[in-house]
C-alpha cells in the first residue's frame, strides 16, 4: 500500500507539486511572521544592551525607563553615584519623536546620554557628541560623519554613525548628549527619564524604584504586543488554509482512486493499510512543504522593512506542525476510502 500511494504520487505529480508549493508559501508566511514578531523583542535587547546599563532607577509612578518614564530632576543623578552600593550613575534622556527625512517626516527614538561611559553604544565610524547640536544616527537611516539633520525643529550635525540600532519596529535610534535632549524635549530645564546605575543601591530614594535589564527591554516591547497577537491570529490562519489546501489534494487523490480502493478491498487488503497509504502523502506533502518554507523564509526575511529573526525553535516547531498538519488533512480522505464498496472492483467502466 505504501509503494502504491507513492506510485500515486509520481501518477499525480504536477498536482502534487502545486500542492507542495502552495502549503510552502504559506508556512513560509507563518515563519516569517513568527520572524517580525520574534523581531521586536530582539532589537529592543540590542538597543538596551548597547547602553551598557543593567539597573536603572525611574520614579515610582513609571512603568519602565523609557516609554514609561516620567520626567524627574536630574540632581537625583549625583545624589544616587554617592549612594551605598552605587559604582556610577548617569543621566538617561528619552522620547520618541519626529525627524525630517529628505523631505518627509520619519519616526526615531532619540536618546540623551553621556557622551563616555555607560549609556552610548559603540560606533561603527566617526566620534560621540560632545555638544548640543550634535548627534550620532543609526546606519539605517543613510546619513554620514558631517551631515546635517534636521530633529524636533533643529538643525543638528551627525558626527558618529552606530550600526544596527533600531527599536520599536524598525525606527532608527539617534543619541544626542543629555543636554541636547533636554533642549530639545524638555526647553533646557535639568529632567532625566531615568538614572542609569552600576551596582545596586542598598537603599531606594522614597518615590523612586529600581528595574533591570529585562524591564527596560519589556518597556519597549509593551506598545507591540497588540501586533504581536495580530501576527499570532494570522498565524493560526494560515495553518487552518494549509491543512484545507492537503486536505483537498488529498480528498481529490481519493475520489479519483475509488475504483483502486474497491480493488484492494477485494483482494484483502486491510482498511487499516488503505488509510495509511492516505496518510503517508498529506504527511509527506506537508513535510516537503515545511523544507520549501524554511528556505523560503530565509529568502524572504531580509526583504521585509521591519527586523525579521526567525528563532531556531520555529523551524523545528514547522516540521511538528507539518505532521499534524498532514495527519488532519488526510481526514478528508478517510471517510471515502472507508466507505469504498469492494464489489465497485468487478463493475464496468
Amino acid at each position: 500500500m505504501l509503494i502504491a500511494a507513492l506510485r500515486d504520487l509520481q501518477w499525480r505529480r504536477q498536482r502534487f507539486i502545486i500542492a507542495i508549493v502552495g502549503t510552502g508559501a504559506i508556512f513560509a508566511a507563518t515563519l516569517v511572521l513568527t520572524g517580525l514578531a520574534n523581531g521586536f523583542r530582539i532589537e529592543a535587547q540590542r538597543t538596551v544592551d548597547s547602553l551598557g546599563i543593567g539597573t536603572f532607577m525611574i520614579k515610582s509612578g513609571s512603568v519602565g525607563p523609557f516609554l514609561g518614564a516620567s520626567p524627574f530632576a536630574a540632581s537625583e543623578v549625583t545624589a544616587m553615584a554617592g549612594g551605598p552600593g552605587v559604582t556610577l550613575g548617569v543621566p538617561l534622556v528619552y522620547s520618541g519623536t519626529t525627524m525630517m527625512d529628505r523631505g518627509s517626516p520619519r519616526n526615531i527614538n532619540m536618546f540623551g546620554v553621556p557622551d563616555r561611559g555607560p549609556g552610548m553604544p559603540s560606533l561603527a565610524e566617526g566620534l560621540p557628541p560632545s555638544t548640543p547640536d550634535e548627534v550620532v544616527v543609526a546606519d539605517k537611516l543613510g546619513r554620514h560623519v558631517g551631515d546635517q539633520v534636521e530633529i524636533a525643529s533643529r538643525t543638528l550635525r551627525v558626527v558618529g554613525i552606530v550600526h544596527d540600532s533600531t527599536a520599536l519596529a524598525g525606527q532608527p535610534n539617534v543619541f544626542l548628549t543629555v543636554a541636547g535632549a533636554q533642549q530639545l524635549m524638555f526647553g533646557g530645564q535639568p529632567l532625566v527619564s531615568a538614572i542609569g546605575l552600576a551596582g545596586t543601591p542598598a537603599q531606594v530614594p522614597a518615590g523612586y524604584r529600581v528595574v533591570d535589564r529585562d524591564d527596560a527591554i519589556e518597556d519597549f516591547v509593551r506598545p507591540l504586543r497588540v501586533t504581536h497577537a495580530a501576527f499570532t491570529f494570522m498565524s493560526v490562519l494560515l495553518w487552518i488554509v494549509a491543512a484545507l489546501i492537503i486536505g483537498s489534494v488529498v480528498y481529490l487523490s481519493a475520489l479519483e482512486r475509488t475504483r483502486d480502493f474497491a480493488v484492494f478491498k477485494a483482494v484483502g487488503v486491510s482498511t487499516g493499510s488503505v488509510l495509511g497509504g492516505l496518510v503517508l502523502q498529506a504527511v509527506l506533502v506537508a513535510v516537503l512543504a515545511a523544507v520549501v518554507a524554511g528556505l523560503l523564509s530565509l529568502v524572504l526575511a531580509p526583504l521585509f522593512p521591519m527586523r525579521a529573526v526567525v528563532p531556531t525553535w520555529a523551524f523545528v516547531g514547522l516540521g511538528v506542525v507539518a505532521l499534524v498538519v498532514g495527519l488532519l488533512a488526510s481526514v478528508a480522505g478517510l471517510r471515502r476510502a472507508v466507505s469504498v464498496d469492494p464489489a465497485l472492483a468487478f463493475g464496468g467502466p
